[in-house]
């Protein structure tokens, strides 16, 4: 941060800021967009798309932006070099733009984001990710048309992935081996659905199927295999462990098997109900004796395993952070460099019949669970990122997992050729 916030000081000085566009504000695009408005210098707001004028109007006069409508690429590009932001339906016309250094793709979609990225991809432009759902199911195939495009495309900082990863990669850095990255959770029901969510989800302005797919385990399964794709860990066993416990995650380590860690490369998990939470955490080991001796000195204990945490994560407060990691450091925040080697598999959350048409994440028809990628591809596993609007063939019961035998895909929807493309590649961690 100390270096991050230096060269955006001297970007901001010098009159040459970073200009993004924002797809999607909603509360998150929101945030980003109060966040670089009002505390960040060297980083300005271009242009931003929504689907609805008047949310993103909203949006703008509360935060205090000046900006014109536009609807084609001209347009956009004279109001920007004039210091005008820019609200927008044409999402090619944000793509296309000659005045725009990065995009931010935070709609929390699979099919509208798949489409969106890989048009700013063709468009040379490099894209920022504040959507788990959208990596955890085509973010190999992301990741490789991006290089064969010449530009960058990385999951940003605030969400708990690359919070994570940014830990994992404080810990190795001091000759640590990471053996498990967890992220603790408060609660937990596979069965709520969006009308128990919608009291809580008003409060905070957010969609009740949003909240539904953070307390239903949706999320973090997205989440979790984010991770598992970046650094080629694996899942202990479907679903994950997911031990309940109110002790603090420096307490637990005895929960887990060393050998079995080890044995798999690295896993992901969860807990719920731990302390410090929320926040994320990793169990590492270490191999030199002069190095044990003085981690036990700084009461960091016995060993073998040894825990590090960070008891936050913050969202779109620390999105600058990304933009200018990867715009004037090229560095790569979180990406699935390693293919994927978790998948998160489609679940029924009540019995389904045959005929049915599933909805969308965080709806009333189905959670996610991580799998290891090769186990899911063994059992012809249906991924959660392709399961809305897929139509039901067979009765499944409660609580079984959605196989392609199953179900048929939407026909003609780009997220599935997209997913084709990235299963013949053979994009997986071997």
């Amino acid at each position: 941060m100390i270096i991050i916030d230096t060269a955006l000081k001297k970007r901001a000085l010098e009159n040459n800021p970073i200009k993004v566009a924002i797809i999607g504000t909603g509360v998150m695009g929101h945030g980003i967009i109060n966040q670089i408005t009002r505390y960040t210098p060297g980083i300005i707001i271009a242009a931003s798309y929504n689907r609805t004028l008047n949310k993103a109007i909203k949006v703008y006069n509360k935060v205090g932006i000046n900006y014109i409508i536009a609807d084609n690429v001209n347009d956009l590009d004279k109001a920007i070099s004039n210091n005008t932001s820019v609200i927008t339906q044409n999402i090619d016309a944000i793509c296309k733009s000659q005045k725009i250094d990065l995009i931010i793709e935070v709609t929390g979609t699979i099919e509208f984001a798949a489409q969106t990225i890989i048009k700013a991809f063709n468009n040379n432009k490099h894209v920022l990710s504040f959507n788990a759902e959208i990596e955890a199911t085509l973010g190999p195939i992301l990741k490789h048309k991006a290089s064969k495009a010449g530009v960058m495309y990385s999951v940003a900082d605030g969400d708990q992935p690359a919070v994570t990863l940014n830990l994992y990669r404080f810990v190795k850095s001091m000759g640590f081996k990471p053996l498990l990255c967890g992220n603790i959770k408060g609660l937990q029901d596979r069965y709520r659905n969006p009308t128990t969510q919608k009291s809580f989800a008003a409060q905070w302005d957010m969609t009740p199927d949003m909240v539904t797919s953070f307390a239903d385990g949706t999320k973090i399964s997205f989440e979790q295999a984010c991770i598992a794709n970046a650094l080629g860990m694996k899942v202990a066993t479907r679903g994950m462990l997911g031990y309940n416990t109110n002790k603090h995650v420096d307490e637990i380590m005895n929960l887990y098997d060393i050998n079995q860690l080890n044995k798999l490369g690295g896993v992901v998990d969860y807990v719920v109900g731990a302390k410090p939470g929320p926040g994320v955490f990793i169990y590492a080991s270490i191999e030199d004796s002069f190095s044990k001796k003085y981690l036990k000195y700084v009461k960091m204990g016995e060993g073998p395993l040894y825990c590090f945490y960070a008891p936050y994560h913050l969202l779109f407060f620390e999105i600058a952070n990304s933009i200018c990691r990867m715009i004037d450091f090229k560095d790569d925040i979180l990406s699935a460099k390693n293919g994927i080697s978790v998948e998160v598999v489609a679940t029924t959350k009540v019995d389904l019949k045959k005929g049915d048409i599933i909805d969308g994440l965080g709806g009333y028809k189905t959670y996610g669970l991580c799998e290891n990628y090769n186990q899911s591809k063994k059992e012809n596993l249906l991924p959660m990122g392709l399961a809305e609007g897929c139509k039901v063939l067979r009765d499944i019961s409660k609580d079984q997992v959605i196989s392609y035998d199953d179900i048929e895909l939407p026909a003609n929807r780009f997220s599935n050729m997209l997913r084709s493309e990235q299963d013949k590649l053979n994009l997986f961690n071997k």
